[in-house]
């Protein structure tokens, strides 16, 4: 059984890289990612399934295609990528000082055999200047990232405190996504 991530995010191919995934191919699945009015938990998961069927279904059932989909929330609305340096900065200025919460679905297909699940991370910010927030958006990390910011880069100095799966904030819960691999006949060398 060959494995395909069903996404174009490098931060997912490097966690399963640094978990010894070996030979997994990458298929991005282009499926509306628009967020379904649902529970966030429930939302990306159901996005996280639909990739994953989107590509099973392409040829590859006999694979395990494993697709995941991350949204940062905050007080109770979701804040995706930003398209403009503008949305970046209030985006960042929204997330000072402030708790947030960020799911990751993750969805895992084979054979006709399907499941999915969410795992949810809080994540909390230190007051941030204005000239750090500028700064910040200069270096164009926020541009690609949900919620504006990068847990695993330089993002990483605004963030005061994180309770959960740090992985999953950039992506992919790992302790998770292992333990339902292991259901999927999949062990891996850690």
């Amino acid at each position: 059984m060959g494995i395909i991530l069903a996404s174009s995010s490098p931060r997912r191919r490097e966690l399963l890289e640094m978990l010894g995934v070996e030979g997994f191919a990458v298929i991005p699945a282009d499926v509306d990612e628009t967020i379904p009015e649902l529970p966030p938990e429930e939302a990306v998961a159901l996005i996280a399934l639909q990739k994953a069927r989107k590509v099973a279904e392409s040829g590859h059932k006999g694979d395990l295609v494993i697709a995941a989909d991350t949204l940062v929330y905050l007080d109770g609305e979701a804040l995706g990528k930003p398209v403009t340096r503008s949305e970046a900065k209030r985006m960042l200025r929204r997330l000072s000082g402030a708790r947030h919460e960020v799911y990751t679905g993750v969805a895992l297909c084979a054979d006709g055999r399907e499941t999915a699940f969410t795992e949810r991370t809080d994540v909390f910010f230190r007051e941030m200047l204005d000239d750090e927030i500028e700064a910040y958006i200069k270096t164009g990390e926020p541009m690609d990232k949900a919620g504006a910011y990068g847990a695993q880069g330089k993002g990483a100095v605004f963030i005061r405190r994180i309770e959960g799966d740090f992985f999953n904030v950039m992506g992919l819960p790992v302790c998770r996504l292992v333990m339902e691999l292991r259901s999927f006949g999949i062990s891996l060398p850690v």
